[in-house]
């Protein structure tokens, strides 16, 4: 019985490595297939696939080119600011000086007061005789230059408002 069982597993073997040979066969024939298949492809195939790369292409490099205008228009913008920024912190501190002078009766004749009077009435002059100013004890609180200066306040915040407008506008993709 020994020799049935030897000739059992001398001919599975054989079936086994005659099924392993038939798969390889199979395997390496669609292998071949499925390349060759790939290997051509159709002149509207390789149209579609060069139209699109060129759409990629394009809607890449136009993105590249909005982001650095985009970029260019919020540094312009941002120097501005910070000149309109300086600008109206020099006129705010002018005005301060010009109250403080007000308000303890500096004396008319004084070679800084007159600069002061000269270099803030422009920024002072729509502004004068606007409303009364009290007076106490020689001491004189100027309302109107208080009201110049809340007023370019106002006009600062909106202009530096603007600049953040155009500087952060929004962009479609």
């Amino acid at each position: 019985m020994s020799m049935v069982d030897n000739k059992l597993a001398y001919d599975e073997a054989q079936r086994v490595a005659n099924y392993e040979a038939v798969k390889s066969s199979v395997q390496s024939d669609v292998d071949a297939q499925i390349a060759s298949k790939a290997a051509y492809s159709t002149a509207s195939q390789n149209e579609y696939v060069e139209d699109l790369a060129k759409d990629m292409r394009s809607k890449a490099v136009s993105e590249v080119a909005e982001t650095e205008r985009e970029v260019e228009r919020g540094r312009v913008l941002a120097r501005v600011s910070q000149i309109v920024d300086y600008v109206f912190f020099v006129v705010y501190s002018l005005l301060a000086i010009r109250l403080l002078l007000e308000l303890f009766a500096a004396r008319e004749s004084a070679g800084f007061v007159k600069f002061i009077k000269t270099a803030t009435g422009i920024f002072y002059a729509p502004f004068a005789g606007i409303v009364p100013s009290p007076t106490k004890d020689g001491f004189t609180l100027a309302l109107p230059i208080i009201i110049a200066i809340v007023a370019y306040m106002v006009l600062h915040l909106a202009i530096n408002g603007l600049l953040r407008v155009f500087a952060h506008r929004k962009t479609t993709i």
